[in-house]
């Protein structure tokens, strides 16, 4: 392992620990890992990230252990960066976070002024600078706000707009090569037949020293400098939003609302016409979620009207209307409300919203074999795969005079709880407190991985003709997962009984373009068919395609489908790509938080978001993930990859074991079972596409990856037999 690869681990392991529970110690030894690189080889390519890793991590203690004098480390190491590594692509961004610290962290307003007014005097054009612009533009303002704000409002506010170490993170990525290398760059291209032979039918204070040293003084710490303290309300933090190719004073448009749900959850896509900041709240009894758009305006045919949704799921009503001249107020009428997170994707751009609530894990449990499930249904297309032309599908429409005052009138209920304290365009996420008994408050670990939607909908689709038919076989208890734990799936002994297959991109969108042509979107439909059917015959199970032809399905649908059908398994299959034609190997993905460069590149392209935009989500995972879905994604991932490799690696010299890695793909998002993305080789490397233009080939991945469910699932199953049912080819 590298010493950047160890820095990484040991950061991933403070990562882990919750902020209120970390001490000096813990920080310490995340810091000496990055320390090491560049004071050993201040030349390394590695370098300037660490030292910018390092920056980070100061800052992020300083604001956990309320510690003045690491904030201005910070400061220090950042003009270190700047000043020792002026070639690198971190020193804009090293500029901007002194600023930012200057401003919301240690309240002096002089420095943050001449920090921002450096970056737009210097780096006009870059997208920094707009950003800094706001902060210059908050600064003036901030006298005249004086006095207004509470002490408490201000401390929130600036606890909501800091620029989180994630954003200069995704910045060090492009400095700290990966093992893998860049993604290719590929243009979409219209949806077209097929290229590939057919098969048979069957879908991441100090100043340092000037001349040429290469250690930041950041041991500045044991000074005794105290930062200057801000007087109540003194300042309002900026919101800084990235750049949008809107031109100045027009509006956004909100078109359409898109939705998916069950009894205890719900999916919503708001789609808008470009880049928006947004704020969310609460407002209970009834439960109520409503969502404010700024700089937007309502399409005509939402205006003045309110949609009741036919689904009979979680979500019972949803009503929108122009709230003021630029911004659009959407509220979801939903019940018993436990958690809600919300984050926005480009290419289009539309606003993301799961939300979960309902009953308890324990009456969960208890129903979960009430599910009907047909007698093993032939493999089928998702109906939600062809997109409705309404602006709010499955739902009927009202008109009323007084829907707008309604909708306005949300925000003045008793009770209202805020998830963002101003505008922001970044991912949100919030824990509704329980009501009832001792417990209430947020959810501890435990507690949460108890009542985590993996384990209720594994548990419930159990009457397939697989079950029937291994009825007779003796009971054993279930595996426990390779760290040895036993999982509430395992505790329970569940079975698969619905798999939902996932064939990335589609249509117009054609992921990578490979050698001689060979389009990713065209062989991971066919992988996907194949599988399908194998999982159907030998297991019994029933099989959902998110596409079954050459259609393109949002990456916020897909998941959605699978959560609409209360699968059992999700699986995403993709072929990876990169600027190195000789790359080669395969890789399986669960959802998770990292700060792993290549991993977050990949992450990058198949989510079509920029670095900055996965750190976010990134964010955003770490607040929402569960332990058990986790736990159990991460064993999925293992089998897959495990059988992956072993079923190509014959006769197939070269070919790598990439292993098993963790990053926050959309597509994987608010998935409520295991679930998992495969990259099952290049189609930038020619080896790799040539045999992935052969229908043997393809069936041969197929076959590796239905050993890899079929592992998985015996695992999990109280019953053998899967694998000795898999063909030998």
């Amino acid at each position: 392992m590298s010493p950047w690869e160890q820095a990484t681990r040991g950061r991933e392991v403070l990562e882990a620990i919750p902020n209120a529970s970390r001490t000096k110690a813990d920080y310490a030894k995340a810091l000496d890992g990055y320390r090491a690189i560049y004071h050993d080889e201040p030349q390394s390519r590695y370098a300037a990230a660490a030292v910018n890793a390092v920056a980070e991590l100061l800052a992020e203690q300083g604001r956990d252990l309320g510690d003045a004098k690491n904030l201005k480390a910070a400061v220090g190491q950042y003009e270190f960066l700047r000043t020792q590594y002026p070639g690198s692509s971190l020193r804009v961004g090293a500029l901007l976070a002194e600023g930012q610290i200057y401003e919301n962290d240690l309240h002096d307003a002089a420095a943050a002024r001449a920090m921002y007014s450096q970056l737009v005097k210097q780096y006009p054009r870059s997208s920094q600078a707009e950003e800094a612009r706001a902060g210059l533009s908050s600064l003036e303002q901030a006298p005249k706000q004086q006095g207004v704000a509470s002490k408490e409002k201000t401390a929130a506010i600036s606890r909501e707009t800091l620029t989180s170490r994630e954003t200069l993170t995704a910045r060090a990525a492009s400095d700290a090569p990966a093992t893998q290398p860049a993604p290719v760059t590929q243009p979409a291209r219209p949806a077209s037949g097929s290229a590939l032979a057919p098969m048979p039918t069957t879908g991441g204070d100090g100043g340092a020293e000037r001349r040429g040293t290469a250690a930041p003084v950041d041991a500045g710490l044991e000074d005794d400098a105290q930062a200057a303290a801000p007087a109540d309300g003194q300042r309002t933090a900026h919101v800084a939003k990235a750049a949008s190719g809107r031109r100045p004073g027009a509006l956004a448009k909100v078109t359409g609302i898109r939705h998916w749900s069950t009894p205890n959850y719900t999916r919503v896509a708001i789609d808008l016409g470009d880049d928006v900041t947004y704020e969310a709240a609460r407002v209970p009894n009834p439960d109520r979620i409503y969502f404010d758009l700024h700089g937007t305006r309502l399409a005509q045919e939402l205006v003045g009207r309110s949609f009741t949704v036919t689904d009979d799921g979680f979500l019972k009503r949803i009503r929108a209307a122009q709230f003021s001249n630029d911004m659009t107020r959407v509220v979801l009428d939903v019940n018993d409300v436990t958690e809600y997170s919300a984050f926005l994707l480009p290419n289009p751009y539309r606003l993301i919203i799961d939300i979960h609530g309902g009953p308890s894990s324990q009456q969960q449990v208890a129903g979960a074999g009430q599910r009907e499930v047909p007698e093993a249904p032939a493999p089928r297309a998702s109906a939600e795969s062809k997109p409705s032309s309404r602006p709010v599908p499955n739902t009927v429409a009202t008109r009323s005079a007084g829907s707008a005052s309604e909708v306005a009138a949300v925000s003045d209920q008793p009770g209202k709880v805020e998830a963002t304290s101003v505008p922001t365009s970044q991912p949100i996420a919030a824990v509704v407190p329980s009501a009832k008994g001792s417990d209430s408050g947020a959810k501890d670990a435990d507690s949460v991985a108890s009542t985590s939607p993996a384990s209720s909908s594994a548990s419930s689709s159990r009457k397939s003709r697989k079950e029937k038919a291994d009825s007779a076989a003796p009971a054993r208890a279930a595996v426990p997962t390779a760290d040895g734990q036993t999982s509430l799936v395992r505790a329970l002994g569940l079975k698969i009984g619905r798999i939902v297959i996932d064939a990335g991109h589609g249509g117009h969108d054609s992921g990578t373009i490979g050698v001689d042509g060979i389009e990713e979107k065209d062989v991971v439909l066919d992988v996907a068919l194949r599988l399908g059917k194998m999982l159907h015959e030998r297991l019994g199970a029933e099989i959902i395609y998110t596409r079954s032809d050459n259609t393109f399905i949002p990456l916020e649908t897909r998941t959605a489908i699978a959560n609409k059908a209360q699968a059992d398994l999700f699986l995403s299959i993709h072929a990876n790509s990169s600027n190195d034609p000789t790359a080669r190997g395969v890789e399986t993905y669960y959802l998770n938080f990292t700060s792993q460069p290549d991993a977050l590149e990949v992450a990058a392209r198949e989510n079509a978001v920029s670095d900055q935009s996965v750190y976010q989500l990134s964010d955003l995972v770490k607040k929402i993930a569960l332990k058990e879905k986790i736990d159990e994604s991460r064993e999925f991932a293992m089998d897959v990859e495990t059988s992956l490799f072993a079923g190509l690696q014959r006769g197939n010299a070269g070919l790598k074991n990439r292993g098993v890695k963790k990053a926050p793909f959309v597509v994987l998002i608010g998935a409520n079972m295991p679930s998992i993305l495969a990259e099952i080789s290049f189609v930038t490397n020619p080896k790799d596409a040539r045999q992935l233009s052969q229908p043997e080939y393809r069936e041969r991945v197929a076959e590796s990856l239905y050993k890899g469910v079929a592992k998985y699932e015996e695992g999990l199953s109280a019953t053998k037999g899967p694998m000795e049912r898999a063909s030998t080819k």
